[in-house]
């Protein structure tokens, strides 16, 4: 099963539009996907400490840790994933060893296109994540209100997707 998380809290985010078009992109592929919104599942603040015991903090850690990978779609703010998203990780963290790793980033402007190397090069020292290294970054030209206007993206995200069930299911068959 694959995994994909949305962490706008935003109602009408180009974020959201770019994890349900992978949403669909896996699915077409004949895979088992499951979506997450993060408004979905308020989390506290990590703290090192209580926020761990939480309910919605370990119904999201064995999600993250049964899957066999996961795309993350995420607003870029001031050059770095939003902080729901930054949360959830570091909640979760130990559930990340290990696993394929894809991004979806939605900006505002080319300017942030590095910015998710800063994660991405976290979650592999830390957890040994294998980052897939084509991911997508869509800025505000891309998307026409609720709906993804760009073929490119669209050609992207149907490649992060194949790459995701590829290198997931040759983790999965890795003796």
């Amino acid at each position: 099963m694959y995994l994909i998380i949305a962490s706008s809290k935003r109602e009408q985010s180009n974020s959201r539009l770019l994890a349900e078009a992978a949403l669909q992109a896996v699915q077409s592929l004949g895979h088992e996907v499951e979506l997450i919104h993060l408004k979905e599942y308020p989390l506290p603040f990590c703290d090192g400490e209580s926020a761990y015991s939480d309910a919605n903090v370990a119904i999201l850690a064995e999600k993250i840790e049964q899957a066999q990978g996961v795309l993350l779609a995420c607003p870029i703010y001031n050059y770095g994933i939003n902080s729901m998203l930054k949360n959830l990780i570091e909640l979760t963290s130990q559930n990340w060893q290990e696993k394929v790793v894809g991004f979806l980033c939605a900006a505002g402007g080319m300017n942030s296109y590095m910015s998710i190397m800063g994660t991405a090069s976290s979650m592999m020292l830390s957890f040994r994540c294998l980052i897939l290294p084509k991911f997508v970054y869509a800025t505000d030209e891309s998307f026409d209100g609720n709906r993804i206007n760009d073929e490119d993206v669209e050609q992207r995200i149907a490649e992060l997707a194949r790459s995701l069930i590829r290198i997931g299911t040759a983790m999965r068959n890795d003796p």
